[in-house]
């Protein structure tokens, strides 16, 4: 099991998914090698752009971000994604555990709309992901 008891975490959580505040990503990153514990790395307020220059290839990660876009001429939408980074130099053994340690963010990073696997940064381009996310919204009114 994966340690997420860490109550920076939970407020990070909560500070992205604020209407009052610009923090629209957090960034969960293993205390050491070893360890099972996630700790909050860091928190940020540009986007997924922002949240790939924290990325680190020899890592495995966990990302919430809040992600604004236009549904239509007329609406804005709000949606959340979690990230689960797997960077390509990432120990076997840790990559062992990803699956079984996402079980246990998800319960402190409860709501979002999608999960987004990630190996390489690529995988984190905007357009994409807003895609993914008008399709998993329902109603779509521009044929995506």
């Amino acid at each position: 099991m994966a340690d997420v008891s860490d109550p920076k975490i939970d407020e990070a959580y909560l500070d992205v998914r604020s209407d009052k505040t610009e923090t629209n990503w957090l960034l969960l990153d293993y205390e050491s090698d070893r360890s099972d514990k996630l700790t909050l790395t860091s928190t940020g307020s540009g986007g997924l752009e922002e949240l790939c220059e924290h990325l680190d290839e020899s890592k495995a990660s966990y990302a919430y971000v809040r992600i604004r876009y236009s549904n239509d001429k007329e609406s804005q939408r709000e949606k959340f994604i979690l990230v689960i980074w797997i960077g390509q130099s990432c120990k076997v053994m840790r990559k062992a555990k990803i699956s079984v340690h996402a079980a246990d963010v998800k319960q402190v990073l409860r709501v979002f709309s999608i999960e987004v696997p990630a190996r390489e940064k690529d995988d984190l381009k905007e357009e994409p992901i807003v895609i993914k996310l008008r399709k998993a919204g329902g109603a779509s009114y521009d044929g995506v």
